[in-house]
């Protein structure tokens, strides 16, 4: 719910979070998780709950998506004892020239990007069995993206665990993978009524592309 602070309460896992308004245009408000911004202790609670939910299909190594996944595969890997982990990037690095490449679109950068896999990486995920985490599942298009990315190299993606979900726009993005996926908490979208104030949306559908400032 929202606060009289303006803020939306919420449960990520067994830990209460109260996340900052955005709005990205006059029509689309979000509640903003950046999950780096709420310590060591938040990123290890939720990674070890993520880890529980993620251990009965037999994980063999855990991907994500950088920056915001970063912090959350660290401490599902180490919550499911595992010692390797791999990283999607959305940025061009120079040990990323010859990257396997995938276009992604999210909501809250409006203008396409590219997903990028290190080749030299694709020996730690190929005929293994995956597990994909990120903190906010929105649109599902960049999770789109890094499953196909994967499936591209023989991985085997056998379940999705987020932080949250938001809206359920994505579960028209991801199709049947969506039964992949695995949540401590959702939120909605937020919608202006007539009178000015903001309400919850749940669907989320048709979302206008917006140039945001923030980089999630």
């Amino acid at each position: 719910m929202i606060d009289a602070n303006g803020t939306y309460r919420t449960m990520v896992g067994s830990q209460e979070k109260h996340l900052p308004l955005v709005t990205l245009s006059p029509q689309l408000t979000i509640a903003l998780l950046i999950s780096v911004d709420h310590g060591v202790e938040f990123s290890t609670v939720a990674g070890r709950e993520l880890a529980e939910l993620l251990a009965p299909y037999d994980v063999d190594v855990v991907v994500s998506v950088a920056t915001m996944g970063i912090p959350l595969a660290i401490e599902v890997s180490r919550a499911l004892g595992l010692d390797d982990y791999v990283i999607l990037q959305k940025t061009p690095k120079i040990h990323l020239a010859d990257a396997i490449a995938e276009p992604v679109k999210s909501i809250t950068t409006g203008a396409p990007q590219r997903l990028l896999f290190d080749r030299a990486r694709v020996a730690a995920v190929a005929g293994r069995r995956v597990g994909v985490v990120d903190d906010v599942i929105s649109t599902g298009a960049s999770l789109s993206a890094a499953l196909k990315l994967l499936r591209s190299v023989e991985a085997q993606p056998v379940a999705i665990g987020t932080m949250l979900t938001e809206a359920s726009q994505w579960r028209h993005a991801l199709g049947d993978d969506a039964r992949l996926v695995h949540s401590l908490g959702a939120i909605p979208l937020f919608r202006p009524n007539p009178a000015g104030e903001l309400e919850e949306d749940w669907d989320g559908a048709d979302p206008e592309p917006v140039q945001a400032t923030t980089g999630v």
